[in-house]
């Protein structure tokens, strides 16, 4: 019987549990720990100086009252290219591949950039749906236009990681059942590795690029609210 390759992508359950729930806790397994030594040791050391140049390329537009949202966007980001990574072992399942969580961490972030922007500066958060200078008769279409272009931000966070990821997986599941199909033709099964070798490359760029972007789409909105 041949298994439909938009399996992986079914949340999987084992005796009732849930294995996103799993996977959504294994990644703050993997962080290391602080302890109470004087000097960090190499990990520790090379993950405290990326997280701090990311956080600084990150927040570097935003002034002071965008700062403190640093460490709740940075964890997200963490969380994130953990989950991205960790999809591409063999025999894992990877949550972000599941629009709902994605649009779960998307929604309630975005609404809150918004919140912000129309609790400190109302004036400045509702001009952003009308430029300066429009022509009185396309006031309304424009109002509508950026209405309608606000409200699908969350959705376009959740549906650009969602299908990064879907079409990456599907692709490698793809080459890799061609590979072993064609391994009676050593040259060809030899050809198709190479390329599912470089593919899986790609997709780990993917995953860490697509969590990256995550996050700095946020900051952007972030960046109009403050």
């Amino acid at each position: 019987m041949m298994i439909s390759f938009f399996d992986q992508f079914a949340s999987p359950t084992y005796m009732g549990i849930p294995l996103i729930a799993i996977a959504l806790l294994f990644p703050w397994m993997l962080l290391p720990s602080p302890s109470n030594r004087w000097m960090n040791n190499r990990v520790v050391s090379i993950q405290n100086w990326a997280i701090n140049r990311l956080t600084h390329q990150l927040f570097l537009p935003l002034n002071s009252g965008g700062h403190k949202w640093a460490l709740m966007l940075i964890s997200l980001m963490l969380l994130l290219l953990s989950l991205n990574m960790l999809g591409l072992l063999p025999y894992t399942f990877t949550p972000t591949t599941q629009l709902s969580l994605n649009m779960g961490l998307a929604v309630p972030l975005w609404l809150a950039t918004v919140i912000l922007g129309l609790r400190n500066q109302p004036t400045a958060a509702l001009g952003h749906l009308l430029p300066e200078g429009t022509p009185t008769p396309l006031i309304p279409v424009l109002v509508t236009i950026e209405t309608i272009s606000l409200f699908i931000r969350p959705l376009a966070l959740g549906v650009r990681l969602t299908a990064n990821l879907t079409a990456g997986h599907l692709l490698i599941q793809l080459i890799a059942t061609a590979a072993f199909t064609m391994m009676s033709t050593a040259s060809m099964s030899i050809l198709i590795t190479a390329v599912l070798l470089l593919l899986t490359l790609l997709e780990v760029a993917v995953a860490m690029i697509q969590a990256y972007v995550y996050v700095l789409l946020l900051t952007l909105y972030l960046q109009e609210n403050v």
